[in-house]
């Protein structure tokens, strides 16, 4: 008897061929599938440990989705993590400096200034994945952290492999959470499930994920999580394509305004408020290994 699972496995068996889009190719693998490869598959690529989020993933990802958004050819998108893990979320050894370095000159207000104006640049570039008119299915294994959620969020399904774990981490490294988890996860998991992980911190399984709706399905493995995902894509890319990014953007507009207040919210209130003590104790206790010692200032 032919399962589900199986179906899926057999329509993610096509083979995969590279599809060259501009500036990728250090963080992002973009490829196509099939005879008239209507469905890409894009592959993060670090180059950080765990496809930790660097200078070059933030770089690639507006141009990167932007030409999947404009190809009429590509009609579903698949994303997914190389190796082990879908993401391990913000890499701090590189991206410390957009969270904590001098601004242009102009004293506090230029310093803040310019912190304002890297937030909105690097929410942005997560707001090109959600703001794509293909549907894309994310398939998630191993670790999904801080900002490997709000990647995640951007995308319209979810699919994880019993493995996968999953935490809005960024309130234990001194952070308000800034590039999306917060605005579009409570239309996905709801407020209450949103509140107790992003004050906490805490890891959830991914039998848990499944529960509050973070993930449509968990599947065995990493290849069949990739299969659920392409066989979602397969699907998509067979309705009439107009009607589906209609479809995607009908959904979209209610949310779209609260979405945008919300970033450009947090962009100022961590202009404002992130550079702190706590903050740099974080950064230092991550390069250390050790647990940090927050005192609130």
């Amino acid at each position: 008897m032919t399962t589900m699972d199986d179906r899926a496995a057999e329509s993610a068996a096509g083979e995969l061929a590279d599809y060259p889009v501009p500036a990728a190719g250090r963080a992002l693998l973009v490829q196509r599938r099939g005879v008239d490869g209507a469905v890409a598959q894009v592959t993060l690529l670090g180059p950080g440990k765990g496809n930790a989020m660097g200078p070059d993933l933030f770089a690639e990802l507006p141009a990167v989705f932007g030409a999947l958004d404009a190809d009429p050819s590509v009609r579903a998108v698949v994303l997914t993590g190389s190796g082990q893990h879908f993401c391990y979320g913000l890499d701090l050894a590189t991206m410390a400096g957009e969270l904590t370095g001098p601004g242009e000159d102009g004293g506090l207000a230029g310093a803040r200034t310019a912190m304002l104006r890297r937030f909105r640049g690097l929410q942005r570039a997560i707001d090109a994945v959600a703001e794509c008119r293909k549907p894309i299915a994310a398939a998630i294994s191993g670790w999904c952290v801080g900002g490997g959620v709000d990647l995640a969020a951007a995308c319209d399904v979810r699919y994880a492999s019993g493995d996968a774990r999953f935490s809005v981490r960024e309130v234990r490294v001194a952070i308000v959470a800034d590039l999306g988890s917060l605005q579009r996860l409570p239309a996905i998991i709801g407020d209450g499930h949103l509140r107790e992980l992003a004050l906490t911190g805490r890891d959830i399984d991914a039998a848990r994920a499944e529960r509050i709706g973070l993930v449509n399905d968990v599947l065995p493995d990493q290849t069949a999580a990739v299969a659920r995902a392409h066989a979602f894509a397969d699907e998509v890319a067979a309705n009439p394509p107009l009607v589906v990014q209609g479809v995607k953007e009908v959904l979209d507009a209610g949310r779209a305004a609260g979405i945008d207040a919300g970033l450009r919210y947090v962009s100022a209130w961590n202009a404002a408020f992130l550079p702190s003590h706590d903050l740099n104790e974080a950064m230092t206790a991550f390069l250390e290994r050790r647990p940090p010692r927050y005192e609130g200032r």
